[in-house]
């Protein structure tokens, strides 16, 4: 019977450990958001949104509009509209050109085809990124990939302006003093929380839902939790070091798009970053089982590698086992599936022939074996005896199966393995 190796044998889980596996977290998901050249991505989507943001200032400018026929004859209305001129400052953005101060029906209806067909590009183009950051083979509905992009952005956009809409005019009410400092105060966090949690609540749908093979809820809004609070404080520090005014008295209105262009390439960088990232926290654990197999040897391998994944703890504390001396890990002829690596020890294999139990050879430290019954899908051609006190990882069928996908210099090490190990087995046995 199988006896997990306990913590004061393998070394506890000391913030050391924990330490570690961040450590080899953030390096993971550096290297996969460089090799998957994510910055462009993030590039490409703010141009996007930019095609987008631009119809929908055009739209702006109608409501605008109405809301100065309404205003006449509305107290409401001429509050509100105080209130966006002097929180949004639109006065500067219809000075600069952003906001036309007469608007055309046709004019309005290719903005609002420009919206349409710019928020397909920019859904496609978020799908796009995260199909590359979640690879899968599996396809979308063709319907489903052309309706969706058609309506979610507008969607979007209006949820988005409503809160904005709501949190500046309780910023105009506080500070003209309409409705009391103080209760408007408590309704101005309480708006920031709903935006908060708005705009938590879309990045958890996106992390959750894109990925073709969807992460554990959990985890999607554990990372959609982190996103949100960075692009808060991406908007704090844009806020800082970019004011609207100085960054156009400077500029002008070209700065001003280039302006929104940077801050958007900024925002989807983070996004993106933390959507590699929650990938990464399902893969963590698949790269380092890699580095460990490969002790260093693999393709691409570096000093900072070594150091990174150096700490086996974790590996140790999920997959590992310790086995006594004389201890049966594989018998021949068995059903089991689970392949082995020997950490620590060594091990002999045996074979039943007529004559006997025959030895045919060892094991020792930094070995992977037991695949061989999976691959194969047979049951085991040998036994694997402990031939001292020795530690081992465990891997579960699903678990090489993974390794395998993700990992081709380890395919490659395991087929060469496989094929030599065939090869010896039909020396042996000619006939």
């Amino acid at each position: 019977m199988r006896t997990p190796a306990p913590p004061s044998a393998l070394g506890s889980y000391a913030p050391k450990g924990r330490l570690g596996w961040l450590l080899q977290l953030g390096y993971t998901t550096w290297r996969l958001f460089k090799q998957n050249g994510l910055q462009n991505h993030a590039a490409a989507t703010a141009f996007y949104f930019l095609l987008s943001a631009t119809p929908l200032l055009l739209l702006l400018s109608y409501a605008l509009q109405l809301l100065g026929h309404i205003a006449e004859n509305s107290v409401p209305a001429t509050i509100l509209m105080a209130a966006l001129y002097n929180q949004l400052q639109l006065e500067q953005l219809t000075a600069l050109g952003f906001i036309p101060r007469q608007t055309q029906l046709a004019a309005g209806g290719v903005g609002l085809v420009t919206l349409l067909l710019s928020s397909r590009g920019l859904v496609n183009t978020m799908q796009g990124t995260f199909g590359i950051i979640f690879p899968d083979q599996t396809k979308r509905n063709a319907i489903v990939s052309w309706v969706l992009p058609l309506v979610i952005l507008p969607v979007l956009f209006l949820l988005m302006g409503l809160a904005a809409l709501a949190q500046v005019t309780l910023s105009f009410l506080a500070q003209n003093d309409f409705i009391g400092t103080g209760n408007a105060q408590v309704l101005q966090v309480l708006n920031s929380l709903f935006g908060f949690a708005m705009v938590w609540a879309l990045l958890f749908v996106a992390y959750w839902r894109l990925p073709r093979r969807h992460p554990r809820a959990r985890d999607a809004a554990a990372f959609a939790l982190a996103a949100t609070v960075s692009l808060g404080l991406l908007l704090a520090l844009f806020g800082a070091f970019f004011k609207l005014e100085n960054y156009h008295s400077l500029y002008g209105a070209l700065g001003g798009v280039v302006f929104v262009l940077i801050g958007g390439y900024f925002a989807f960088l983070l996004l993106y970053l933390w959507a590699q990232a929650l990938y990464a926290w399902g893969k963590a654990d698949i790269t380092a089982l890699e580095k460990l197999f490969l002790g260093g040897s693999g393709e691409g391998a570096s000093k900072l590698e070594g150091y990174v994944f150096a700490d086996a703890h974790r590996l140790l504390e999920k997959y590992g086992e310790i086995h006594p001396a004389g201890h049966s890990l594989i018998e021949e002829g068995d059903d089991s599936r689970t392949a082995y690596f020997l950490y620590a020890g060594r091990a002999l294999v045996y074979k039943n022939t007529d004559g006997g139990r025959r030895r045919l050879g060892e094991l020792n430290e930094g070995q992977l074996f037991g695949e061989m019954a999976y691959l194969l899908n047979e049951k085991r051609t040998a036994s694997v005896v402990a031939d001292g006190e020795i530690t081992v990882l465990a891997l579960p069928p699903q678990t090489l199966e993974e390794l395998m996908r993700h990992s081709a210099p380890l395919s490659r090490r395991i087929i060469d393995t496989l094929c030599q190990r065939l090869e010896r087995m039909n020396l042996a046995n000619p006939g």
